[in-house]
């Protein structure tokens, strides 16, 4: 992953764009310190790392959460 401080990235902003359709991961830095704040990576990375495999069960068992529920899914898999 290529880092870039948001300055570079505002600057090089449909640059980075088309890297990111092209499999490219950037993290954003911000200040003096170079904090680490947020993450550009590809959709189809992104929602292929919030799928949940059951383990054991895979095949056998699946999960529907009603529309009402208050917690997202990956909150409730991780609780």
């Amino acid at each position: 992953m290529n880092l870039l401080p948001v300055g570079e990235f505002k600057a090089k902003f449909s640059e980075v764009l088309q890297k990111v359709q092209q499999g490219s991961s950037f993290g954003i830095t911000y200040g003096k310190g170079k904090k680490k704040v947020a993450v550009l990576t590809p959709y189809k990375k992104y929602v292929s790392k919030t799928k949940f495999k059951l383990g054991l069960l895979v095949g056998k068992a699946s999960f529907k959460l009603h529309d009402d529920f208050k917690m997202t899914d990956e909150e409730f898999l991780n609780s």
